[in-house]
């Protein structure tokens, strides 16, 4: 069933206009990033281009999706925003709240019965506000969004940094905060920095074991995790046509791991075969008739070097499998020199736990090609050696696999079937002794791995690779054996040497479901009631935050100064907290207690100035506010990387913390701040980090007079009565000044409904 057809239809058919105006102002040939964020402007076509990089501007996105971890905090604001229904098509999943534990039927059943309060909210207010509503396993957000809602050339925000995966179908698909969300479900527009761009030119065709996981592994070890911020990457080429709609979707997954804005592909035959496959041929018809629109003109892609900021390219012939990590997605290693990489590093060579599955690779094709691998061993006798799981993407897929005797086979040689849900891939998983914190190894065909990401074990090291390949480790136990050229003996001395992945892109009976776990919401939810229990400790109103005072902020005490990585992961943490995402009170408790404090190197151990006492983040945080005082972060290099959780930015505004001061953020953390009513500021002399010591007091001057692209003075108080100053420079234009006077996004949209107010 097709989803939203007359929308898709009103932007098909005013596609070509758009676009020779859009050729017209820039007079050059267009990459198809250029048309998909031209064609989705907010305002008329300027009078002269944009500047990449530099130029704020404001888009009219097509749909917002949300899950349900981010769709409570989203929904609580948007409950404030005075509609009576949502502006655009929206959508909420309930994929990140099941705790994988026993296996995917009693795990169910745990979540249903354990999140009953949070369902009931989010699906009456789905109810009322004219929001689909994804039930409880009914998949993971993004796997759901490639089968029913991506559409080539089209536009989407969701509240998950991943949501970019739907650029597999040739979306411009972007991950933001709920309070972006909202913006865009109030009928009002969506800003964004205009991105510079970043080509990938794919040549030559995949083989072998090299799968499309392996192409954005290798791209991320190239660009790192922050080589991508302020970019989107337009994948194009004779290779890129070779790869599946779903393959194409894992590359753009893990765009998010080198902090990409998205990634996205031009549209050609195998998205058509997808959207057919999909039950969705009427939007390929319609994407036929306009397909020169859907993707880069030819001139882009002949010279590719003068239409791009940067070029990459990759012979897909010649690629070899890669396994990432351990603690970050970045570190890239070709699998025929992992084995010396895991001696050279000591890395535990034991394999504790293979998992593949997730939104990131849960397609047929990837548990084909992975069931392909674990015949194999079947047939000779083999069992995994490791703990070995399978979380399907959708209950579309994992029925469709199901009937076709795939998951019969993964469990003939010892692996566990996991619900339709996220579940390690974000940290709910119950694993045995990971509360012992010893060190071992674990490798997922998830998409980000950092430090107690899936466990919570902080000596838990990490590894990402294909499913194929994790399958094959998962058999031989070993982080060492590589499945292309060793061969494996078992217990009864058969030897295994595994041939050649196989894998079928799309499933030759059809999909098929009894039950997509899809809910329509009322026709007129006017008479619908929301209820939220004022003792609830999942749920909680939201009380609005306090306008900026007018003055320059002094005497700001200093909270932490975090060192090194510090992701969302570690500024709000997921896992057990995930129950607390719709009580910003109680979730408050984690604020940055993963983040490593610079004096000390441990994490959730800063000293109180007000007591001289070392104690906890929150703890810290919480007094200060009592006491009156603000209270400021610094940061390192990419601060706030990773998910899109905005929870990161409004449990610091909860505690009263009025500044974060890094060496650079990442966009959507940065982007979050900013709607918070938060101060997010970047040290202008990257090396005046080290000016900032334990006990200082900190000011931040130039407020009263703050204008877009002028710097503010920071004053470091010293508890020797000495001080240094320096600069720093702020991104804020004159849209996101206001949000911050007005102490939040949101309380200036309700001083613009409510003007006497």
């Amino acid at each position: 069933m097709a989803f939203d057809i007359e929308m898709i239809k009103l932007v098909y058919s005013n596609y070509p206009s758009k676009i020779a105006k859009a050729r017209q102002l820039l007079n050059r040939p267009l990459t198809l990033t250029e048309k998909i964020l031209y064609t989705h402007l907010w305002d008329e076509i300027p009078a002269t281009p944009y500047e990449k990089g530099t130029d704020y501007v404001d888009f009219a996105p097509d749909r917002v999706a949300m899950q349900d971890a981010t769709a409570q905090m989203a929904l609580l604001q948007f409950m404030q925003a005075g509609r009576s229904s949502v502006a655009v098509p929206s959508t909420v999943h309930c994929d990140h709240l099941i705790q994988a534990k026993h296996g995917a039927i009693a795990d169910l059943a745990t979540a249903l019965q354990g999140n009953e309060e949070v369902y009931n909210f989010l699906s009456s207010v789905s109810n009322k506000y004219g929001i689909g509503f994804w039930k409880p396993g009914a998949g993971i957000i993004h796997q759901v969004l490639l089968e029913n809602y991506a559409f080539p050339g089209g536009m989407m925000i969701g509240t998950d940094s991943h949501t970019v995966n739907a650029g597999g179908l040739g979306m411009i698909a972007i991950g933001v905060g709920g309070a972006d969300a909202v913006d865009v479900m109030a009928s009002m527009a969506w800003e964004l920095k205009f991105p510079q761009l970043i080509g990938v030119k794919l040549k030559g065709k995949l083989n072998g074991w090299a799968t499309a996981k392996d192409v954005i592994l290798k791209v991320a070890g190239i660009l790192t995790v922050k080589g991508g911020t302020g970019y989107i990457l337009e994948y194009f080429g004779d290779g890129a046509e070779t790869i599946s709609a779903t393959g194409k979707g894992t590359i753009c997954n893990m765009g998010a791991e080198i902090g990409a804005t998205t990634s996205v592909f031009g549209y050609d035959n195998k998205m058509k075969e997808y959207l057919v496959g999909t039950d969705r041929a009427e939007i390929a018809a319609m994407a036929d008739q306009i397909k020169v629109h859907l993707t880069g003109d030819s001139e882009v892609y002949a010279h590719p070097e003068k239409f791009f900021d940067q070029l990459i390219e990759i012979d897909l012939s010649t690629l070899e499998p890669h396994i990432n990590g351990p603690f970050t997605p970045d570190k890239a290693w070709p699998i025929s020199e992992f084995a010396q990489a895991v001696k050279d590093n000591n890395w535990p060579a034991k394999l504790e736990v293979g998992l593949i599955g997730s939104c990131t690779n849960s397609s047929y094709e990837d548990i084909t090609r992975a069931a392909s691998i674990a015949k194999q061993a079947l047939d000779k006798g083999f069992k995994v050696k490791a703990e070995f799981t399978v979380t399907p993407g959708s209950e579309l897929v994992r029925y469709t696999i199901e009937r076709d005797g795939l998951l019969g086979t993964f469990e003939n040689i010892g692996g566990m079937v996991l619900a339709n849900a996220c579940g390690p891939c974000i940290g709910q998983w119950s694993r045995h002794n990971a509360e012992k914190g010893e060190k071992n190894s674990i490798i997922t065909s998830f998409n980000r791995n950092f430090a107690k990401r899936n466990d919570g074990n902080p000596n838990t090291h990490a590894f990402v690779a294909s499913p194929e390949i994790v399958t094959a480790l998962a058999i031989a136990g070993d982080l060492c054996f590589n499945p292309l050229t060793d061969t494996l003996t078992n217990e009864n001395g058969n030897q295994i040497k595994f041939n050649e992945p196989t894998g079928i892109e799309l499933p030759p009976a059809g999909f098929a479901v009894k039950d997509n776990g899809f809910q329509a919401p009322a026709a007129d939810g006017s008479n619908i009631q929301v209820v939220v229990d004022p003792s609830s400790k999942r749920l909680q109103l939201l009380e609005p935050f306090i306008p900026w005072n007018q003055k320059d902020y002094t005497g700001l005490k200093l909270l932490i100064k975090a060192k090194g990585k510090c992701t969302t992961d570690h500024i709000s943490m997921a896992g057990p907290w995930l129950k607390y995402r719709g009580h910003l009170e109680n979730i408050s408790r984690n604020m940055l207690i993963g983040a490593t404090n610079a004096f000390n190197d441990l994490p959730n151990k800063v000293k109180n100035q007000l007591t001289g006492q070392y104690t906890e983040v929150p703890d810290s945080a919480l007094a200060y506010k009592k006491a009156a005082f603000g209270s400021i972060v610094i940061g390192d290099e990419n601060y706030g990387e990773g998910s899109s959780r905005e929870h990161a930015a409004m449990e610091p505004r909860f505690l009263g913390v009025k500044v974060i001061l890094v060496k650079s953020f990442a966009r959507i953390h940065e982007t979050n701040l900013k709607k918070q009513g938060m101060l997010g500021l970047t040290f202008a002399n990257k090396n005046d980090y080290d000016k900032v010591l334990e006990d200082d007091s900190i000011d931040v001057l130039g407020l009263t007079s703050i204008s877009p692209g002028k710097n503010l003075t920071i004053v470091l108080h010293h508890a020797n009565r000495t001080t240094d100053q320096f600069e720093a420079i702020h991104t804020y234009n004159q849209n996101q000044l206001e949000w911050f006077k007005a102490g939040s996004a949101l309380n200036q949209i309700k001083r613009n409904n409510n003007p006497k107010k």
